[in-house]
């Protein structure tokens, strides 16, 4: 007869987010409970197992092997329920459920969207949303707080899986009374020591950003960095300098928001939006039919207004180099 556990859940839980936030403290954060509560909890699951769990490092603590194989297997148990709580669902169709999602920053903008509509054809779906930068997204994934995630750049690990859902167009934005704006067409070699404004490290904006001025040879000076979209389209339209933003951080009329898109050649850079998930977990059923959701009903771009740029002056080739 298989023995029977001699732990609960909320132990186990509790050990698990010890051992991977190694901290105490931490971990009583993230669960909501007082250090002495997961203290004790720790306590008791040591005495049950009779097993050092936790080992005092410095003015920490410090996860045993023994806590690391525990977790493991907490972690197994936690997977196994989730197919019995998603197979008693699919008893009686899709009727209750959290979806836990995460959308890097831009996506702020259309994501509630999408999930208005799946939860629209499944309403007894609970969300859980959370909207952060690339960095903070693929933590998230590594560390399962989420199952699904929605971003422009996915990370070679952990392993993913993807469908590409829509374009991402990262646009050159100015002033409108910059200069640039005067032109036909913007050679690219005018970015050398020209003001750039940048989103803050680990923004998949900065990264795609970065990565085209490599590959064209450009060297723009960095004026500022920023940790919003809301923030750099503000100093743009300050005149601070000039920035890359998705099309769709825009409004349809981008002079609303005190910009103008600028034609410089090799410009937008093309990206795509894409919802991944790890590819080594079992995602819940109410995951899963969200990714058949969006695979049966592609989003659609929002609607934009193309950029008129002005006749070129005199004289002006428009000559992309």
């Amino acid at each position: 007869m298989t023995s029977m556990p001699r732990t609960t859940f909320h132990q186990l839980r509790t050990l698990e987010a010890v051992v991977r936030l190694g901290s105490i403290t931490r971990a009583a954060q993230e669960l909501h409970l007082t250090q002495p509560t997961v203290s004790a909890q720790i306590h008791e699951l040591q005495q049950a197992l009779d097993a050092v769990l936790v080992e005092p490092a410095g003015r920490g603590i410090r996860p045993t092997e023994a806590a690391q194989l525990l977790r493991a297997a907490a972690l197994d148990m936690f997977a196994r329920w989730q197919r019995f709580e998603d197979e008693l669902q699919a008893l009686h169709g899709l009727e209750r459920g959290v979806l836990r999602i995460a959308g890097v920053t831009t996506t702020e903008y259309f994501i509630a969207q999408w999930l208005h509509r799946y939860t629209t054809e499944h309403p007894g779906i609970d969300i859980e949303l959370a909207v952060d930068n690339r960095d903070a997204v693929v933590r998230r994934l590594r560390e399962e707080a989420i199952e699904l995630a929605v971003m422009m750049m996915p990370p070679e690990q952990p392993p993913l899986e993807g469908v590409p859902l829509m374009d991402n167009p990262l646009v050159l934005i100015a002033p409108l009374d910059h200069p640039w704006t005067r032109l036909a067409r913007v050679p690219r070699r005018m970015l050398d020591g020209a003001p750039l404004l940048l989103r803050e490290p680990g923004s998949g904006t900065r990264l795609a950003t970065e990565a085209w001025l490599r590959a064209q040879g450009r060297q723009p000076q960095i004026r500022a960095t920023l940790g919003s979209n809301e923030a750099i389209k503000h100093a743009v339209a300050a005149g601070l300098g000039v920035a890359f933003l998705s099309r769709h951080a825009l409004a349809d009329d981008p002079a609303r928001d005190g910009v103008v898109i600028v034609p410089m050649a090799g410009t937008p850079i093309q990206r795509q939006w894409m919802l991944v998930w790890r590819r080594d977990r079992r995602l819940s059923l109410a995951a899963r039919r969200f990714v058949e959701h969006m695979r049966a009903q592609p989003p659609q771009p929002p609607a934009t207004t193309p950029a008129s740029p002005a006749p070129a002056p005199p004289g002006d080739t428009g000559q992309a180099v």
